[in-house]
């Protein structure tokens, strides 16, 4: 039997994934973006995936593997 906080999770599982496709069908026109000297043109889904998904990676690396010890 699941417990009250694996249910959380998996609630916030499911909405984070509806709102992750719903920013994807939203945002699907070509947006040019420079990154250092380079233009590049990519749908501004991408874009976002990419900025979030560099932002999550810089999260972990300041959390610095630090984990809760149990007990």
């Amino acid at each position: 039997m699941a417990t009250t906080a694996s249910k959380v999770r998996i609630v916030a599982l499911i909405a984070s994934i509806a709102v992750i496709v719903i920013l994807i069908l939203q945002n699907t026109e070509e947006v040019s973006t420079k990154i250092l000297f380079a233009t590049v043109s990519m749908p501004r889904a991408v874009l976002l995936l990419a900025t979030g998904g560099i932002g999550f990676l810089a999260g972990l690396l300041v959390r610095g593997g630090r984990r809760k010890r149990p007990g």
